[in-house]
């Protein structure tokens, strides 16, 4: 969660990850429950928001949700991969802001690869990464234009990425992350978290419901992932 604690009373639904607010935060929580008795918030045609609280112990937050989800230490990973794959899969997302406002639609180099859980570049011996091969294939012609346009300050140019706007590339963003998460189906997620498949699957409904212009979710990730020895790649999932 990086906006603020007031936005909280707008949202629709609130995915709560290893983070305990109404307990560490009850000041705060008071704008999760604005949101939960708000009958024009919430998924569909509304009736408050809904709290979801993934977290290995049930807590003071798990009281207040409307699903608690038990997951093992350590598999937030599954989890949100899973939600990730049920979104991409069942083209869940707001279409036009993914196109126009992210990466989705850039061309990354041909020679990218994963394989065996380790990505292209990587060596064994030094056991880092060379990352020259997750970059974006450049679109010159466009680069030239632009710069052209807008003379460089300093020296430095703009390198634009190439981009297929229909999503359909292989090489997209998009296709890249979509193959990436497809492992995580929900029987996946379910052996690897101990949540059970229907409550997992009914929590990537809610999160999917959220992908329209008129809904909004609010991740709460802290003081919960970001406590991990792993935390820096929990967000990043």
């Amino acid at each position: 969660m990086t906006n603020h604690w007031r936005d909280i009373k707008h949202t629709d639904l609130m995915l709560i990850n290893g983070a305990n607010p109404a307990e560490a935060h009850p000041v705060g929580f008071q704008w999760f429950l604005a949101a939960k008795n708000d009958p024009k918030r919430g998924p569909g045609a509304g009736g408050g928001a809904k709290i979801i609280h993934a977290d290995p112990r049930f807590t003071r937050t798990s009281a207040m949700a409307d699903i608690y989800a038990r997951i093992r230490v350590g598999t937030d990973v599954a989890y949100f991969g899973g939600l990730i794959n049920y979104v991409l899969q069942n083209n869940l997302f707001h279409d036009e802001y993914v196109r126009n406002y992210t990466n989705a639609s850039f061309l990354v180099k041909t020679n990218y690869s994963f394989k065996d859980g380790l990505f292209s570049g990587y060596d064994p011996k030094t056991r880092k990464y060379d990352i020259s091969s997750w970059g974006y294939q450049i679109d010159t012609a466009a680069s030239d234009a632009y710069n052209s346009a807008h003379p460089p300050a300093g020296g430095a140019v703009a390198a634009l990425a190439k981009r297929d706007m229909t999503l359909q590339d292989p090489q997209t963003v998009f296709q890249l992350m979509k193959q990436h998460y497809s492992r995580y189906t929900p029987e996946m997620v379910s052996r690897i978290t101990g949540i059970p498949q229907d409550q997992f699957t009914r929590i990537a409904q809610l999160v999917g419901e959220m992908g329209k212009p008129d809904k909004v979710m609010t991740i709460v990730y802290a003081v919960g992932l970001t406590q991990h020895t792993t935390g820096g790649e929990l967000i990043r999932a």
